[in-house]
């Protein structure tokens, strides 16, 4: 766990209540600094497909939406930047609202055939696409056109935190059962031709 992570979110009550139930925390002093991102997150994240985006609105409640993509279609632009394309949707605009008033943000990226999952901290701001163009040869996701793109996110990494495999179920996309399945339907083929020969 970086010392970033455990410096901003565990507070005085955080504290308290990890005393209370086990008689002791272990918070690293002194002011938070940022922590970038290694090799491992930043391959982590290259890969993912999804991930879930924290907010928090003007009046106090905590929104949580899901973002999908092509995989990698969250960039590290650097070890301490994140950006991902926003394209049209539902019009809602909770996430783009909630981060004009407060931009904190917290990210949750899920590898459940492996059971890995990573959380970030960070300060993310909005830009609307059409007055950075510059910015979408950067974001733009494999198989999506520039008109496409309505607004861009670009988070600040603060710092993160590798969690522990115990009770994340493993599940698979479409694509890994695909490829789980190929031998067997070959093996299959195989043996139903060797059948089709001895029946001759």
């Amino acid at each position: 766990m970086a010392n970033g992570y455990v410096q901003t979110l565990f507070t005085p009550a955080v504290v308290e209540a990890q005393k209370h139930y086990y008689g002791r925390s272990a918070v690293p002093g002194g002011a938070v600094e940022r922590d970038p991102l290694t090799p491992d997150e930043i391959a982590f994240i290259a890969a993912r497909d999804s991930f879930y985006l924290g907010t928090i609105s003007a009046a106090g409640w905590p929104y949580i939406q899901h973002r999908g993509g092509a995989k990698g279609f969250l960039r590290v632009l650097d070890p301490q930047t994140l950006a991902f394309a926003d394209l049209g949707g539902n019009r809602q605009l909770l996430s783009t609202g909630n981060l004009a008033t407060n931009d904190r943000v917290a990210l949750f990226l899920m590898d459940y055939p492996r059971r890995e999952r990573l959380k970030i901290l960070g300060h993310a701001r909005v830009l609307d696409a059409k007055e950075h163009p510059e910015m979408l040869p950067q974001v733009l996701p494999e198989g999506v056109k520039q008109r496409q793109v309505e607004r861009i996110f670009v988070i600040e990494v603060l710092s993160y935190d590798w969690n522990c495999s115990q009770h994340i179920t493993p599940r698979f996309t479409e694509e890994e059962v695909e490829v789980a399945v190929e031998p067997l339907r070959q093996r299959i083929a195989e043996l139903e031709k060797q059948l089709a020969a001895a029946r001759k």
